[in-house]
C-alpha cells in the first residue's frame, strides 16, 4: 500500500497545508508506511493512476480541501481517502449550514445572522449594519461562511467598526456570518473514529497573547498559550467532549474532526464551528490532543489510512 499525502492547493491556507502535509508524511513514514507527497496539480490524476492501490491522506485546508470538491474527485477516481464524504465536507465547511444543523439538534450556538454580499449592497449597507447591531449586539464576530484559520474574521466592538469588518470578510467569499461574541474559555476538541468507535480527545485550551485567535496566533510559535488538557472543571470537560461527539455525529463526519467551542463561565459549552480536515502543523491542536491522550501520532495516522483502505471508494 502506498499513501499519497496531498498538501498545498491554491487556497489562502496553502502554506498551512504544506506544513500539515509534511508533518503527516513524516508521521506515516515513522509508522513504516510507503509515502508520496504531492500537491494538487494537473499531474495528480496521472500520479494516482500510476500507483497500485493508492490511499490518499488529504491535508488541504480551506476551499477545495474542505468543501468536498477534492473528496468528490477522489471518489470518482475510485481512490480511497481519509476523511468525510463529499456532501458531509460541504455542510461542515459552510458555517451558515453547520451551525443551524447542530442548533436544531439541540446544541448551544451563538445568535447569528447570515448575509450575502448582494443583499448587503442592494438593500443598503447602512440599514443592515444598524439592524445587525440591534439583533446581535456588541461585541460581535464577523466571518466569511466558507473559510478557515480565522481568515477574514474580525471582532467588532462598536457600530463604526462593522462596515469595514463586513468588507474584510467579503474579501474571502460572497457570504458573511455575523455572530454574538461569546465570552468564556476557548477550547478545541478533536474526535477520532477508529474501528467504528468514536473518541473525544482531551480539550485543548487556547489563550492567545493578543486576545484573539487569528491567523498569526494560530501559526506563530509563542503567540498563543495552549493547555492540554484544558484548565476547566471535570463537568465542563465532559460537556464539551459530548458537544464535539454530538456535532461529529449530527453532521455525519468520518475518521476525524475538530470542534471549536467556547465554555461560558457557567460551564455551558457553545459550538462555534467544526473542521473536517484539522490542521496538523507543529502548532495545530489535533496533534496536541493526540499526544495528551497518550497516543502516538504516527500510529493514529497509519490506522486512519488502513481504515480508509479497508472501506475502499465509499
Amino acid at each position: 500500500m502506498k499513501v499519497v499525502v496531498l498538501a498545498g492547493g491554491l487556497s489562502h491556507e496553502r502554506e498551512v497545508s504544506l506544513h500539515s502535509g509534511r508533518r503527516v508524511a513524516q508521521a506515516l513514514k515513522s509508522a513504516g508506511l510507503d509515502v508520496i507527497e504531492s500537491d494538487v496539480t494537473a499531474t495528480l490524476v496521472d500520479t494516482l493512476k500510476s500507483i497500485d492501490d493508492p490511499v490518499v491522506f488529504p491535508t488541504l485546508h480551506g476551499g477545495v480541501g474542505e468543501d468536498g470538491g477534492l473528496q468528490q474527485a477522489l471518489k470518482l477516481l475510485g481512490v480511497p481517502y481519509v476523511g468525510s464524504r463529499p456532501s458531509v465536507c460541504r455542510r461542515a465547511f459552510n458555517k451558515a449550514i453547520a451551525g443551524p444543523l447542530v442548533s436544531e439538534a439541540g446544541l448551544t450556538t451563538p445568535r447569528s445572522a447570515v448575509l450575502p454580499h448582494d443583499m448587503f449592497t442592494e438593500l443598503g449597507a447602512g440599514h443592515l449594519v444598524k439592524a445587525l447591531a440591534e439583533y446581535i449586539g456588541f461585541p460581535m464576530m464577523v466571518k466569511p461562511v466558507r473559510s478557515g484559520s480565522s481568515l477574514g474574521a474580525t471582532r467588532v466592538d462598536k457600530l463604526s467598526e462593522l462596515p469595514q469588518a463586513m468588507v474584510g470578510a467579503f474579501a474571502y467569499g460572497d457570504v458573511n456570518i455575523v455572530e454574538e461574541y461569546v465570552e468564556g474559555t476557548e477550547v478545541a476538541v478533536s474526535v477520532l473514529e477508529l474501528d467504528g468507535q468514536l473518541q473525544a480527545l482531551p480539550a485543548v485550551q487556547i489563550d492567545p497573547v493578543s486576545g484573539f485567535y487569528d491567523y498569526t496566533a494560530r501559526y506563530t510559535a509563542g503567540e498563543t498559550k495552549f493547555t492540554t488538557p484544558a484548565d476547566i472543571s471535570d463537568a465542563a470537560a465532559q460537556a464539551v467532549a459530548e458537544l464535539a461527539l454530538s456535532a461529529h455525529r449530527i453532521l455525519g463526519l468520518r475518521d476525524l474532526s475538530r470542534t471549536d467551542a467556547i465554555i461560558r463561565p457557567d460551564g455551558t459549552p457553545v459550538f462555534i464551528e467544526i473542521n473536517s480536515a484539522p490542521g496538523m502543523t507543529e502548532t495545530s491542536l489535533m496533534p496536541m490532543a493526540v499526544e495528551a491522550a497518550g497516543l502516538d501520532f504516527g500510529e493514529v495516522c497509519a490506522r486512519l489510512v488502513k481504515q480508509a483502505a479497508a472501506r475502499g471508494r465509499d
